[in-house]
């Protein structure tokens, strides 16, 4: 006799054991998260059958842990062939459980620290609190600092009265030799601001800050890697804007292209970012710094398709949201590198690169060769310092033909 849980579960019979009366409302969160009808059905048939696992064995809510799980699904495998996401559907349900209160929620243990561990525990909160950073410039930093306090003193004791410039120049030397240039510069200043944190402390007295070597870097010795106005016009042409999928990837890329947005401020874009009456944009830029754009009408067109008939319902305010459950917002910025990675390859465009700044990179080779000013491109990409838009004057190779000076010699 089948039992039905809700207009889309039914069961074979009455659920049983410690946990039949979630069932429903587990289906029902499910279901609120975007899952589809067959994934929906497995997660909860699953959830049932230990329901029942655990009634055989009297063993009750209040009981049930981690181990659990794991003893019921080598009971399962022994009779069925498992599947790869048996494991991941009881986690779901168990942090379901555990959220309404349940079952206890896990206690995870806490991690053995070395000194140099707890040292650079005390520099992030000093970071995140004193400096009120942000979190990605707090992510950047640490891992060098934990890196040189680990190098110098291993699991002793963290003495930073007892460093040397040699221990500095060594580190640095060492590291920089395996990193890209940008790299480098971004450890050597992470140390800066390690030395000031220790100094401003009083748990060194020696100025290490002079001590840190510099790293060779010319300015401007790059061209900007854009993509091609007609490769962009493809990318574009190439996604069916007819799915949910197509319709967000669409928005995103224009946002991209058309208003040369980074992929953190399209991941960070909220609908209260959006004010259609001015037809305007709020970005989220570096520094939490926010500017206002433009809203031209072909991209508020595509997020607007998007937004009526592409996007899941979601508790989250940011615009763009991943496509699978459960539903929720990008966790990164490496997500929208993936997406352009994965549409360049179906369109088989031969971009400069698979990330995101190459439009923000076309965008202003666009202006330039259009007759726009730098300070007219500064603007647009949200550039604080004039010198950050000046690379894009070695975009326009032909005015710096004209430039060039004759070869002693002439051709050979």
């Amino acid at each position: 006799m089948r039992y039905r849980l809700n207009k889309q579960i039914s069961l074979l019979g009455v659920p049983e054991g410690p946990f039949a009366k979630y069932l429903r409302s587990f289906a029902d969160s499910l279901h609120e998260q975007g899952f589809e009808a067959r994934y929906l059905h497995q997660h909860v048939m699953l959830a049932a059958r230990f329901s029942q696992w655990l009634k055989r064995r009297q063993i009750t809510a209040r009981r049930v842990d981690a181990d659990h799980v794991s003893r019921y699904l080598k009971c399962r495998y022994r009779q069925r062939r498992p599947t790869s996401s048996d494991a991941s559907s009881l986690r779901r349900f168990m942090t379901f459980l555990q959220e309404r209160h349940v079952i206890p929620a896990e206690k995870a243990e806490a991690p053995l620290l070395v000194p140099a561990d707890r040292c650079v525990q005390a520099y992030e909160d000093y970071l995140r609190q004193d400096r009120a950073l942000h979190q990605a410039t707090i992510i950047n930093y640490v891992p060098f600092i934990r890196d040189f306090l680990k190098d110098r003193f291993a699991d002793r004791a963290v003495r930073l009265s007892d460093l040397k410039a040699q221990d500095v120049v060594r580190f640095v030397q060492c590291r920089a030799r395996r990193l890209h240039v940008k790299r480098a510069k971004l450890m050597t200043t992470a140390l800066r601001s390690f030395f000031r944190y220790a100094q401003l402390r009083g748990r060194m007295t020696l100025d290490l800050v002079a001590a840190v070597p510099i790293v060779a870097n010319w300015s401007m010795a790059s061209i900007p890697r854009a993509i091609a106005p007609e490769q962009t016009r493809q990318l574009l042409a190439s996604i069916d804007r007819k799915s949910a999928i197509g319709r967000r990837d669409y928005a995103i890329l224009l946002l991209l292209a058309r208003l040369g947005l980074r992929a953190g401020e399209v991941v960070a874009l909220e609908l209260e970012d959006i004010d259609w009456r001015a037809g305007e944009l709020i970005v989220q830029g570096k520094g939490s710094r926010r500017s206002q754009l433009p809203l031209a009408p072909p991209v508020g067109k595509a997020i607007t398709a998007y937004l009526c008939h592409g996007r899941p319902r979601c508790a989250s305010r940011r615009v763009f949201l991943r496509a699978k459950a459960p539903n929720g917002a990008f966790r990164s910025a490496s997500a929208i590198s993936s997406l352009i990675r994965h549409r360049l390859k179906r369109a088989q465009i031969a971009a400069p690169t698979c990330g995101a700044h190459q439009f923000r990179h076309g965008l202003a080779s666009d202006m330039l060769r259009e007759g726009a000013s730098l300070a007219e491109i500064g603007a647009v990409l949200g550039h604080q310092h004039p010198d950050t838009t000046r690379i894009y004057t070695k975009i326009d190779l032909k005015a710096l033909h004209s430039l060039a000076q004759r070869w002693p010699g002439g051709v050979r």
